[in-house]
Formats: structure tokens, sequence, C-alpha cells
């Protein structure tokens, strides 16, 4: 036999046991196909896709992962990054980018043109008109102290009160008020009551439409305060304990009037709504630092100033009327088509499951942040893990904060969506999405901190 068949020989033996030991993934029958397939599915550390893939809280439910390096955009870890989830309160960061683009350094607080001796003011959408938390008196003040006659005219809104996939039974509750051109006390009652007392009513002007429930009357649990479906009657529950409620009520352009004319002590005259004179200078009041309302709606979660927010985007893209479509159908084409993946997105809050976004698109959305935003004041914005805001009780560490971020939970759904800082300094863009779980969401919660905390530790 001659040396080179020796040579030849010798390779085949020698690579045998090679190919016996690694066999082809065709050869595999189909469960251990798709035992390898569970196992791989994630793109970066063993370490962390075991963690996931094989955690007895996760491996229930829809997952998606997507986690980058912000300094250099480096994609991390993925797991189902390319697939479409429901972000819940995770839009609200498209609303806040939204905003960053089209609003400026203020709030439009309203707009107004000087007839003669009539001042005729409509709304932009601003929310902080004698808001409970967000509190801004420059309409009120302005309002207040103008000589002219007071003419307010309802701007025209091309969508429901209601955004679209909004959960109808929910509108009694605090975090689902409506939409509106002109809230007022951000479109909510305030209820303060003690032990076995009827509660205090904020603002009073709504006590003669606050009844005691009477006896036999449908009590949900947990209810303090129900509210007729289709008009503004409310009746309360007497309990033993002391509680604080808040309940939306409903506007419109004649309530509008009579609380203006409640809180200013002065006559507000309704006038129908026509376009402007072309000869007529329309000016806009500036309100509140847009910042005041950014941190609010972030830190919280406040569904009503996410849907404002993108109602007074309109208002600087038309003049006719508020549309919170237009400002999406804007934002997406003008300001957002590098996205990995194009979201669905149909309003301000998340409140919607029609929305659906990747973890992929949404980590993109944290590192176009980050590059427009400076840092210090980007996470400020945020809640901020053992701080403040809905992360408050979580992501704790003594030394402080090192995880910030807006969660995003609807019943079944939960998520969160941020900025990590390593132990070695590094800042990291992470988007942990859970859909369709069925434990309570506290468990899954937990489970995303014990993940997290070894990507602090370990990246």
């Amino acid at each position: 036999m001659s040396p080179y068949f020796r040579l030849l020989a010798f390779l085949i033996l020698l690579l045998l046991p090679l190919s016996a030991a690694a066999p082809r993934y065709g050869s595999l029958s189909n469960d251990d196909e798709e035992a390898e397939m569970s196992v791989n599915r994630g793109k970066g550390p063993r370490w962390l896709n075991k963690m996931v893939t094989e955690s007895a809280v996760l491996r229930q439910h829809q997952v998606g992962i997507s986690i980058t390096e912000v300094e250099t955009g480096e994609k991390l870890y993925e797991l189902n990054a390319d697939r479409y989830f429901t972000p819940a309160s995770n839009m609200k960061l498209f609303s806040f980018y939204a905003g960053l683009h089209l609003l400026g350094d203020s709030l439009p607080s309203l707009r107004y043109v000087v007839r003669h001796d009539s001042l005729l003011f409509w709304g932009t959408g601003d929310p902080t008109l004698l808001h409970g938390d967000v509190p801004s008196r420059r309409a009120f003040d302005f309002l207040q102290k103008r000589p002219e006659k007071l003419f307010y005219r309802e701007m025209p809104m091309t969508e429901a009160s209601f955004g679209p996939g909004w959960g109808w039974d929910d509108y009694n509750y605090y975090y689902q008020p409506e939409r509106s051109a002109f809230p007022v006390y951000g479109n909510v009652i305030r209820f303060y009551a003690g032990p076995n007392k009827r509660p205090a009513v904020r603002p009073r002007f709504f006590n003669p439409v606050v009844k005691e429930a009477p006896a036999g009357f449908p009590h949900p649990a947990d209810d303090h305060v129900r509210r007729e479906l289709t008009d503004n009657h409310f009746v309360y529950f007497v309990s033993p304990k002391k509680w604080i409620d808040e309940t939306p009520f409903r506007p419109s352009s004649q309530l509008v009037l009579q609380l203006l004319q409640d809180t200013l002590r002065r006559p507000v005259l309704n006038a129908p709504w026509h376009s402007v004179r072309p000869q007529e200078a329309v000016r806009t009041l500036a309100g509140l630092p847009v910042d005041s309302l950014y941190r609010r709606m972030l830190q919280v979660s406040d569904n009503l100033l996410a849907e404002q927010l993108l109602l007074m985007c309109s208002a600087r893209l038309r003049s006719d009327s508020l549309s919170t479509q237009t400002v999406i159908r804007a934002v997406q084409a003008q300001f957002l088509q590098n996205l990995p993946d194009a979201p669905r997105w149909v309003d301000g809050s998340g409140l919607s499951r029609k929305n659906l976004v990747t973890p992929r698109t949404l980590s993109a959305l944290l590192l176009k942040l980050h590059q427009e935003v400076p840092e210090p004041r980007l996470l400020s914005l945020l809640a901020a893990g053992g701080g403040h805001g809905t992360l408050r009780r979580v992501y704790r560490d003594a030394s402080g904060p090192w995880f910030w971020g807006k969660t995003g939970t609807l019943s079944n759904n939960h998520n969160v969506c941020g900025y990590l800082r390593t132990r070695r300094g590094h800042l990291l863009a992470v988007s942990f999405m859970n859909n369709n779980h069925v434990v309570e969401t506290i468990v899954v919660r937990q489970e995303m901190e014990r993940v997290l905390k070894e990507v602090r530790e370990r990246m």
C-alpha cells in the first residue's frame, strides 16, 4: 500500500469516533430534535439560556428577551426577540419618543384668539389643569385674569374617548379615564373616606351626584365607588376601614363649561367650533415643562397622561382636530422607520391588547432614546429599581439603583424594558416580555428579577 493510501486510511479511522459522537441534527428522533431546539433557541451565553429555558416559572408561557450593549450596539442575548408580544405599558416609551420630537420644552396648555372684547379658547389635550398629581395653574390663572368675556370651543376629536381594544368594563377604575380635548381634574373624582363615613368628594362640584349605595346594590370585591356606565352618577359603599379612591367621570363640553365656571368663579360661555379666520392670530399658552409630565407618566405608568400626550402632539401637527392616529403614523414614518420590526401601535398608554411589538424593537427604541437624550435626564425620568415608581420594590441594592425602566402589565401579561448597569459598569438595553402566564404576576416578576440579577453579575 502506498504511503498516500496509508495516510488516507489513518485519517478516516481518526474521524470516525468524532462522527459517531456528534450525530447530525437530521438524524435525531422527533423527541430529541424538539428537546435540542428548546435548549438552543436563545442566542447568547449558555448559562443565561439555561436559566431562562429551564425555569419552572417561565417555561409555561411565551417569553421574549433582548439584551443589547448600549455603547456598542452588540446583541448579547436574544430569545424569541423577533416575535410579537402584547407590550402593555411598555408602549408609553413610544409616546415619550413622540413627545420628544413634537412637543419641544413645554406643554401647550391651550390655544386662543382675541376678538374685540371676547377671548375664544380651546383645548390642546393638556391634562394638567387642576390635575391631582401634575397640577398646573397656568391655564387657570390665565383665564381667571383675562379682562375679555370667555368663550370655550370644543376642539373636535377624530377618535372615541376610549382607545381601540380597551376593556369596556374597566371604565369605572382609576387607570382608564376617558380621553378628551380639555381635561379638568384629570377627568377623575377623588374620594376620601373615614371608617363608616360618607367620603369627602374632590372636586366638591360632584357632591350632588354621589349617593350611598342602597341595600342590595351589587358590590364587586374591593370596589369603594361605582359609576353608572353612561352618565355621571356615583354610589359609594360604607366601609369600617379608611379608604381613598379615584373614579373617572364622563367628560363633555357642557361639563367642562360647568367645571370652569365653578373654579374660575366667572362666566364661561359656549361657542360652536369653527375654523379660525385666516387673518386671526392663534396664540398658544405655554404650560408646564414637558419633563414634569414625562416623569409622572413613565414612573407610575399614568395612562391618561400618555393618551393626552399623543393628543398634544396632534395639536402640533394639525389645527382642525385632535387625532392619536395622525401622530402615530407621522412618528412611525418620520422617526422610526429603521426599527427591526414595525410595531403595531394603536394608543398612547398600552391599555389596548391590539398593540404588538417585538423585544428587539423595544431594545432598539431604548438605544435611540439613549442616543437622543442625555443619560442623566433619561434615567431620571424612568422608574428606578429600589427607588421610585413601579420598580421601587424590586431590583434593590444598598449601593443604589442599577435598573431603570418601564413596566407593562395587563392580566396574564407582564413585561419590563429599560437600562441595566452591570457590576463591570456596562449599560445594557433590556427587553424582557412575558405573555399569557397563568401564575400570579408577582411570581413572574420575582423570576425576572432573579434572571436579571445574574445578568448584572455576569455580563
